[in-house]
């Protein structure tokens, strides 16, 4: 009866110690990995893979392993808040995502309540730090700073065009359409059309008529590459000869096989392409090499991991509370953008936009290039 009573007793000190040993500091990976926007989802999911396995190679976070659950919110804000809540009750720690502002907003309250840090590599809408939480960063810009580009761009290149403001009514979209408006408005070009459209929208005839009628020769989209691409495609079948400009939500190279030839000449902003820089090549190599293109936010999403392991290791615990407040006051922290630091908000110091072009590659295919 002893020998049993110590077995059972080593057995399960076996057990808590080999627990500890595969030690679990829990992180997840949230985004639309299924449905229209799949290949953001795919891009955030990718990145944050690649950055954990490299951690955990080299021996994880202070001591601890990183596991990583994915979370499919499909880009709408009530599967967000119940992917949200799954993760609360798995005992998540770090968020990496959301991708869209609309679900990454009222997630965060979520997170916020429970002890978990989101840092998203993808929601530019300026209210997403502007709540005074303490548990949201962000590795990309703003909504403010992206517009603030475009229409200063639009000033200056197109200042005698006739202008249509087109966007999807959603957090993201509007936001930039309307910073955008704004920062062209105050450079002395006002538009001719402000239109919005509805998400999953796939006929945009009454919308290019009337853009047709009024002129239109310059498009400012605000929204994502499923109905952009539409636009730019029906506009050319239509007649419509407008060049389209949008932001960093049409980054992504299935714009092009919704578009096709018409997408020549399109325009958006976005930052400095990680993949450029000489010291991530043999990362981006990698991704190559496995079949999948790194473009877009495939690096903030890698970012994102490699800055909560590096506030971890600042603060010397995997708590989130010590973690955030090492993210706010021990940086900057190597990453795959640059050495990244934080405001009080949670906003990075980053590079400032710029504006791509898409051109033909030499295999005949589309993408965005720096114009």
């Amino acid at each position: 009866m002893k020998k049993s009573l110590l077995s059972a007793v080593a057995l399960t000190a076996l057990v808590a110690f080999s627990g500890n040993a595969w030690a679990d500091v829990l992180f997840a990976v949230a985004g639309p990995i299924t449905g229209p926007n799949a290949a953001f989802g795919a891009q955030l999911q990718k990145g944050a893979e690649a950055a954990v396995a490299a951690i955990n190679a080299k021996g994880g976070i202070n001591g601890e392993q990183i596991k990583l659950e994915i979370g499919d919110d499909v880009s709408d804000p009530k599967q967000g808040i119940s992917v949200a809540n799954k993760f609360v009750g798995d005992g998540v720690k770090f968020v990496i995502g959301h991708f869209n502002s609309g679900v990454s907003i009222p997630a965060s309250e979520v997170y916020a309540e429970n002890n978990i840090v989101e840092i998203t590599p993808a929601a530019t809408n300026p209210k997403f730090t502007e709540r005074g939480l303490w548990n949201v960063f962000r590795t990309c810009g703003r909504d403010d700073q992206q517009g603030s580009i475009a229409g200063g761009y639009i000033a200056a290149n197109f200042k005698d065009a006739k202008v249509a403001i087109v966007h999807d009514k959603t957090p993201y979209g509007q936001g930039l359409a309307d910073e955008t408006k704004k920062a062209m408005n105050a450079a002395g070009v006002t538009e001719v059309m402000y239109e919005g459209i509805n998400v999953g929208d796939k006929d945009f005839s009454a919308l290019i008529a009337k853009m047709k009628e009024a002129g239109v020769t310059l498009i400012y989209w605000g929204g994502l590459h499923t109905e952009a691409g539409l636009i730019i495609r029906q506009s050319a079948d239509q007649g419509l000869k407008a060049t389209m400009m949008s932001g960093d939500g049409i980054v992504t190279d299935e714009l092009a096989a919704i578009a096709g030839d018409a997408v020549a000449g399109t325009l958006n902003t976005f930052g400095p392409d990680p993949r450029l820089i000489p010291a991530n090549k043999e990362l981006v190599e990698k991704f190559r090499a496995q079949g999948f293109e790194p473009e877009a936010y495939t690096l903030y999403a890698y970012a994102a991991v490699q800055v909560v392991a590096e506030a971890a290791a600042a603060a010397k615990t995997n708590d989130p509370q010590a973690v955030a407040k090492a993210m706010h006051e021990s940086g900057p922290f190597p990453t795959v953008l640059g050495d990244l630091a934080y405001d009080a908000k949670g906003d990075p110091k980053l590079p400032g936009y710029i504006m791509y072009e898409w051109k033909k590659k030499d295999d005949g295919k589309y993408s965005w290039f720096p114009k």
